[in-house]
């Protein structure tokens, strides 16, 4: 029991370390010190997500539609400043939300109820990478089916899902609109993070990283620009997504939107697009 307990304590000790990293450089000690533990995790979450939302997507942004303006994107399929705007205040009305599942999933990590370890001990580098392996996996299949069911079930469309597809053309899609969800449709989308946790082993680091790495991911997929990097799916992919609304409800490949028939692949759609 004295074991179980510090290496309960393990993880405490480390959410506090990252909690410290960041809110010692954004707040004043007399904001956050004070506060219970949960809520410091919850405030560095916050924090740490508005920060990627827009470094990410400005920096993107800035990337494609004036350093690179003609080269990806046309100029006259550049969303709007009004659309990327209302993404952001979409994006900013959940957020507080969207932070509370990786709070609450450390908070779980904390008392030992997942499978999450803090070292290397316990696993050689090899079983740690097939453990990764399979994590990714269970959410991928598990993000399908969520993304599917928020599609044909259509109280869920209606009342969740329809927010994010009010951007359903080329012109409106922008990095901004990677993370404009409601609330309660953003955290379902990411809750396979957290189940997988109590399913597969998994560093407590490579869990935090893979959750916030969605804010980035999110982003490369709503930017209109087709990598074409098999099997990944990617942003021409997703875009015909918002354009047809019954293909491509894959998140990071395109294998099960593959063996279950809804895979559209952007070049058969820009073929059947020129021969219309």
């Amino acid at each position: 029991m004295a074991a179980d307990n510090g290496f309960l304590t393990q993880f405490v000790k480390e959410t506090s370390f990252y909690n410290r990293i960041i809110l010692s450089h954004l707040l004043p000690a007399n904001l956050w010190e004070p506060l219970p533990h949960f809520l410091q995790t919850w405030l560095r979450n916050y924090l740490a997500g508005n920060l990627l939302y827009f470094i990410s997507g400005f920096l993107w942004c800035f990337y494609i539609y004036y350093l690179k303006l003609n080269v990806y994107i046309p100029k006259d399929s550049i969303p709007t400043r009004k659309a990327m705007i209302q993404q952001i205040h979409v994006a900013m009305k959940a957020m507080p939300w969207y932070t509370l599942l990786p709070t609450v999933s450390e908070y779980m990590i904390e008392r030992g109820w997942t499978k999450c370890y803090s070292t290397l001990d316990q696993f050689n580098w090899f079983l740690s990478l097939v453990y990764i392996v399979l994590y990714l996996v269970l959410v991928e299949f598990a993000i399908y089916w969520i993304h599917k069911a928020l599609h044909d079930i259509k109280f869920l469309y209606k009342h969740l899902h329809a927010t994010h597809h009010m951007y359903n053309k080329q012109n409106t899609l922008s990095p901004f609109a990677g993370l404009a969800f409601h609330p309660l449709d953003g955290i379902l989308q990411a809750v396979p993070h957290v189940i997988a946790l109590f399913i597969v082993p998994i560093h407590l680091i490579t869990h935090l990283s893979l959750l916030f790495m969605e804010a980035i991911w999110t982003a490369s997929i709503h930017d209109c620009i087709h990598g074409n990097i098999w099997p990944i799916m990617g942003a021409g992919y997703h875009t015909i997504h918002h354009t047809t609304y019954k293909h491509n409800y894959g998140h990071y490949t395109i294998w099960i939107d593959w063996m279950f028939g809804s895979l559209k692949v952007p070049l058969a759609e820009d073929d059947s697009e020129k021969t219309k």
